[in-house]
């Protein structure tokens, strides 16, 4: 029997609750299965700026895990995923991964696609960073994760926030080799300097 593809999305306290919204609701229109984890801090979060429960945001990915769950089977190396994308990403959370001390199913979750050896995608959500930040980001990287922060691309000719919010989601997706329309393309999509 063939594994399905499944991603794992964490979603933590960091504002930005509105990537997680859009990368669910992309990959509703795909084959791939999510396996949501919400962190406790996201949830005020999420009611703040999505105005929306996070039982509401949980209802679109196909499985949900609560964050004390430590038995869950994205806890385990076992359970084959294509990887975990953390939107949006703490710095508190980032650097709990970072230390290797997870206190949680979601940075648990990090770890283990971490020492799998699997793709982790973190749109860390924060400006400015100081150097303890961007020393944490560099071991991450050496490690194998891959920092994303969600900054716009004013080439895409963005009209709306929407807009930039759907580049950023889906150049993230874009990293697990996960297609959708979300992205203008430069060179296929955007034609600029190429007339």
């Amino acid at each position: 029997m063939e594994t399905p593809r499944r991603i794992i999305i964490g979603v933590t306290g960091a504002s930005g609750a509105i990537y997680a919204k859009r990368t669910l609701e992309a990959l509703k229109e795909t084959d791939v299965e999510t396996h949501l984890v919400i962190s406790k801090s996201s949830e005020i979060t999420i009611k703040y700026e999505l105005e929306m429960s996070a039982a509401d945001l949980a209802a679109l990915a196909d499985q949900r895990y609560p964050a004390g769950d430590i038995a869950a089977p994205i806890a385990s190396g076992s359970y084959k995923t294509i990887g975990m994308l953390i939107t949006p990403c703490s710095i508190r959370t980032m650097s709990e991964i970072q230390s290797g001390i997870t206190s949680s199913l979601l940075t648990r979750a990090a770890d283990v696609v971490l020492k799998e050896r699997r793709r982790l995608v973190m749109m860390v959500r924060e400006t400015p960073f100081h150097l303890g930040h961007l020393r944490s980001m560099t071991a991450l990287t050496e490690m194998g994760a891959i920092i994303a922060p969600p900054l716009p691309a004013f080439y895409a000719e963005p009209q709306s926030l929407e807009d930039i919010v759907d580049q950023s989601v889906g150049r993230t997706l874009d990293l697990f080799d996960i297609e959708t329309p979300l992205v203008k393309r430069w060179g296929e999509d955007l034609e600029k300097g190429r007339r």
